[in-house]
């Protein structure tokens, strides 16, 4: 701790990223990464002609990227945000919208980041209980809040929250911004994208980094109606009016445009996290059951969370594992390729499993 040190640098307590070891032959399993590389056309877009032209600052507005998206998605492209990461995307929200006096609501085991944004920010939060199933019940939400915000599926339980559940909390909090983060949508839950145009005060954010492969490439993006589009776009440009550099934009967009790879690649992970859960509740874990690229795992009682992570690790397989109350006895299981997963497979049985 130096002297030079803001109050507000001394207090915080920083989000702990998922490690990115370097190790020859490792089977990343804790970061919920891709499997599969971008779609091919990704590395079509990056031409020489975009390499020489980088000299130019980028499109501050991304406007290809957000018309792409818009077109996915089949909104007005004035209803897209696109940013530097989902995070840095969520980052703007929790100062565009949730600087008021009462606090925000978020479920009081999900991602890392709401916390850190509300110690950054100076923002007042009120993290709310999943229920004994490790599901979020929005019927607890319905309180006085400066906004709410909630993954859907969840993270790390990978329990979705349904759509209607969803739409019936728009209804009942009209004065609050309700932010639905979709990261790990595409895996088999409902989007709220559906509901933007009944609900001024939803907004819907989501990321290039799980269903289309582009984790290095940092791209995210938000979805709502204009009057929250624009309180974001007033942030950035307070900010870095320039997020988005040219070749992110430009494999953003080559990644959005090829539906058929992404559905390919989607459908593929799906299958391999439903033979996976069945292999592990075959074999004693107990499976929530997830609708995201993860799964979260109860070893049974012979193999602790902890010490299984740690064996894992010295087989070269990494998995998460969160020292939290009601999660310290799960493991958080990326689903990697089918070959990846026969590895762990195999691993768990050499382990006693």
């Amino acid at each position: 701790m130096s002297k030079y040190w803001s109050e507000v640098v001394r207090s915080i307590e920083p989000y702990v990223p998922g490690e990115q070891p370097q190790i020859e032959g490792l089977i990343k399993l804790n970061t919920n990464e891709s499997p599969y590389p971008p779609s091919p056309k990704v590395a079509e877009a990056i031409t020489q002609n975009l390499i020489s032209r980088l000299r130019y600052y980028p499109d501050p507005n991304a406007v290809g990227l957000r018309d792409s998206i818009a077109r996915y998605y089949q909104i007005d492209s004035n209803c897209v945000f696109a940013g530097n990461s989902s995070d840095e995307v969520l980052a703007q929200t929790f100062m565009a919208f949730f600087q008021q006096d009462e606090p925000i609501l978020y479920p009081d085991i999900t991602y890392g980041f709401y916390p850190v944004y509300c110690q950054l920010f100076g923002i007042k939060a009120k993290p709310v209980p999943l229920d004994e199933n490790f599901a979020v019940n929005l019927s607890d939400y319905n309180q006085p809040n400066g906004g709410i915000i909630f993954p859907n599926p969840n993270a790390p339980t990978g329990l979705e929250t349904p759509l209607q559940a969803i739409e019936t909390l728009l209804q009942n909090n009209s004065d609050s911004v309700v932010v639905v983060d979709e990261a790990y949508v595409d895996f088999g839950a409902e989007s709220a994208v559906a509901l933007i145009d009944r609900y001024p005060n939803l907004l819907v954010v989501q990321t290039f980094s799980k269903s289309r492969a582009l984790a290095g490439m940092r791209v995210g993006f938000a979805m709502g109606q204009p009057v929250l589009i624009e309180a974001l776009e007033r942030v950035k440009n307070s900010f870095n009016s320039y997020p988005l550099d040219a070749i992110a934009q430009a494999a953003a967009t080559a990644a959005m445009d090829d539906v058929g790879y992404f559905t390919q690649c989607r459908d593929k992970v799906v299958a391999t996290r439903e033979r996976l859960t069945q292999v592990l509740q075959d074999k004693g874990f107990s499976v929530l059951p997830s609708k995201a690229n993860f799964v979260l795992a109860k070893p049974p009682a012979s193999h602790g969370a902890a010490d299984l992570a740690a064996a894992l690790r010295e087989h070269k397989i990494l998995v998460r594992y969160f020292a939290k109350a009601r999660v310290s006895d799960y493991l958080r299981i990326s689903i990697g390729s089918d070959s990846e997963m026969d590895q762990l497979i195999a691993t768990l049985e050499a382990l006693g499993l």
